[in-house]
């Protein structure tokens, strides 16, 4: 099954279908079904949360990975003093690729730990990157062009033409796919226990690059219990983030806000601050309520902003601006 992307008219088409958006007028906030709340990053400590709240923001992505459950429920009372909410954590990578079985029974272990931190934060999901592959020849990001079996998930080609020089990645990426799922099976049991989804998230990381197979591994688990986290930026350089939205659907559970600026020719690019990059904002807002998606919209990066300016562009981009 074949899945191509083009990106050559990705810049022109994304801005043509914004402009088509507000000239139709539909993009006040009041016009969409789904609400959509405000975020950030970072240790829910009491004078953190308490500038967020000043600041315009309703919550945290607790950063505190392997917080104890009596920490989080701690940091659970601050933000509940506060009139904030503590939506999920922040657990990151893992190596359930790892050839080492120690390797990743310890780091399943870890991510017990962190499911049970976010249940004591009143969370009700993990943010979970369960490995990388790299340190062989692959194709660049606009190169990619998959197919894969959609039973087991398996890649039959990853670009064009020969792709004999890419069997070493192909392996791995199979590899990582069986191991992958395998951990994530071992961890459902917790993750319904606690009442915490398990947010899979692929960040750069050289996997499920391409929306079809994202969704196609996020599938394949077949629990309510294991969805998808989608980093509207980190996407980018792969295909244009309305594509994943509408792919991945009601799979997507957390959206990290991101934003990045391809190159004129719309291969590679840079990391920027939120809407300053190639994203369109209208059209991704829109999608976000074509799939029903009532959540999380939680700031990552955009570093070079103040507070009050993050509020104000993630306001914006709320309403479909």
């Amino acid at each position: 099954m074949k899945h191509p992307v083009t990106r050559r008219n990705f810049l022109s088409t994304s801005a043509a279908a914004g402009v088509g958006l507000i000239a139709a007028g539909r993009l006040s906030a009041s016009e969409f079904e789904t609400k959509l709340l405000k975020a950030m990053i970072g240790k829910p400590t009491e004078k953190t949360l308490a500038s967020w709240k000043a600041a315009g923001f309703e919550g945290c992505e607790s950063s505190s990975r392997q917080a104890s459950p009596e920490e989080a429920a701690e940091g659970r009372k601050i933000a509940e003093r506060l009139g904030m909410k503590v939506h999920s954590v922040l657990r990151g990578w893992t190596n359930f690729n790892s050839k080492d079985p120690e390797v990743v029974a310890k780091d399943i272990k870890t991510v017990e730990v962190t499911l049970r931190a976010c249940q004591a934060y009143g969370g009700d999901a993990v943010l979970l990157v369960p490995c990388r592959i790299s340190g062989m020849p692959m194709p660049e990001a606009w190169e990619f062009d998959i197919e894969f079996d959609e039973k087991t998930g398996h890649i039959k080609k990853v670009a064009a033409g020969d792709n004999s020089k890419y069997k070493e990645y192909i392996e791995a990426h199979d590899h990582a796919t069986d191991s992958t799922r395998a951990a994530l099976k071992k961890l459902i049991s917790v993750a319904k226990e606690t009442g915490v989804i398990i947010a899979v998230e692929n960040v750069w990381n050289n996997l499920w690059v391409k929306p079809a197979i994202f969704e196609n591994f996020v599938a394949s688990l077949g629990s309510p219990w294991v969805q998808a986290y989608f980093d509207i930026g980190n996407h980018v350089k792969y295909a244009a983030p309305e594509e994943w939205i509408r792919t991945l659907g009601k799979l997507i559970v957390k959206c990290h806000v991101k934003d990045f600026k391809l190159n004129e020719n719309g291969q590679g690019g840079r990391f920027c601050n939120i809407r300053d990059g190639s994203v369109n904002w209208p059209l991704v807002r829109e999608e976000l309520d074509k799939i029903g998606y009532n959540g999380w919209m939680t700031i990552e990066g955009s570093g070079g902003l103040s507070l009050e300016e993050k509020s104000k562009r993630l306001d914006l981009i709320i309403a479909g601006k």
